[in-house]
């Protein structure tokens, strides 16, 4: 296949005329160096996306860059015997739209050591619904299970339950064998939750205690928003269960005592996505294609947008008003 000699992409600037993004021409040549070069499919849109996007985050590193921190398409060319021309791959986080030009671009030249062979059970566009964002919910599960979670501590809960990782979450948590215990502040989405598998769905009110221990009502769960919400998850998580936080979109803050560790034995897991290990990349990614894969996944509240429709979705993600995932169509489906 030819390589193209100019395409779209979504890229993002911070210089003497200010910050800014939109829609450019590009060259290969404009974009980083890397072994493999993709024909992108597929990205999607998570909220660090729209940080970046729209200047509210000081998510990127170094301008000026492509949007996007996730992309999945075929080779085009490849200089690592490990890819040729015709397989279909992923990369999710890696530097993507942080220190490198990410997904947001119709061709991305990306560095093959973090290149994920597409796996049996996913199809691209499968795997950018599900993304970052249930890459990030599959890494918490993966976390708290090597701290011996089980379905027999308790039910699971899952804060911000609407959003892309907290819906995904709830999908794939309770395609593990878990009780999924929804918590949500968009009591309208309450159907919506159960239809992903969530055997409750409670208000914020039920992580609204300020005890620094109570009644044990949780197994553990994922906390996507921090502050007292993640503080009183703790305080109500049972014996040696596991709390991961993976999020800040209500605070960064956490005020909490150490009762929960030192009484209780909870444990308090952080959950990095960008940064993963590959052979932990490769293993989320394969139970996520396996055994994780949530039947519900058709299920998840999807919108689909093309680049030009990013500014939108950013807009309405910062203003608590996104449910579920925003696909973004780069080229051909595959």
């Amino acid at each position: 296949m030819s390589l193209p000699t100019r395409f779209r992409a979504f890229r993002i600037h911070s210089d003497a005329s200010g910050y800014r993004s939109g829609i450019e021409t590009v060259a290969l040549t404009d974009l980083n160096p890397g072994e493999v070069v993709i024909k992108a499919a597929y990205s999607s849109v998570n909220y660090k996306d729209a940080l970046a996007g729209t200047g509210q985050g000081k998510i990127l590193r170094r301008f000026p860059l492509v949007g996007g921190i996730d992309v999945a398409g075929h080779v085009v060319a490849s200089t690592d015997p490990a890819f040729k021309e015709g397989d279909a791959v992923l990369v999710t986080g890696s530097g993507l739209s942080e220190t490198r030009d990410g997904g947001y671009s119709e061709y991305a030249r990306l560095d093959a050591r973090w290149v994920i062979p597409l796996p049996a059970g996913l199809s691209l566009r499968e795997s950018m619904l599900l993304g970052t964002a249930g890459f990030t919910a599959a890494l918490g599960l993966l976390r708290m299970e090597d701290n011996r979670q089980t379905p027999a501590l308790g039910p699971l809960a899952v804060t911000g339950a609407t959003g892309g990782v907290g819906s995904l979450a709830v999908a794939i948590y309770r395609q593990a064998g878990y009780e999924v215990h929804a918590i949500s502040g968009k009591s309208e989405h309450a159907d919506y939750l159960k239809t992903l598998g969530a055997a409750e769905v409670l208000g914020r009110e039920a992580l609204a205690t300020t005890r620094p221990m109570d009644s044990a009502r949780f197994g553990g769960g994922l906390d996507n928003v921090g502050g007292p919400m993640l503080a009183a998850l703790l305080a109500q998580t049972a014996p040696y269960g596991n709390v991961a936080s993976c999020g800040l979109a209500a605070s960064p803050e956490l005020h909490a005592t150490v009762m929960p560790f030192i009484i209780r034995g909870v444990s308090l897991l952080g959950v990095a996505s960008a940064g993963t290990a590959r052979d932990i990349r490769e293993e989320v990614w394969r139970r996520l294609a396996g055994d994780w894969k949530p039947a519900t996944l058709g299920q998840i509240h999807l919108r689909e947008v093309g680049l030009d429709g990013l500014p939108a979705v950013f807009a309405d993600m910062l203003e608590g008003k996104s449910l579920g995932r925003t696909l973004v169509q780069l080229g051909n489906v595959a």
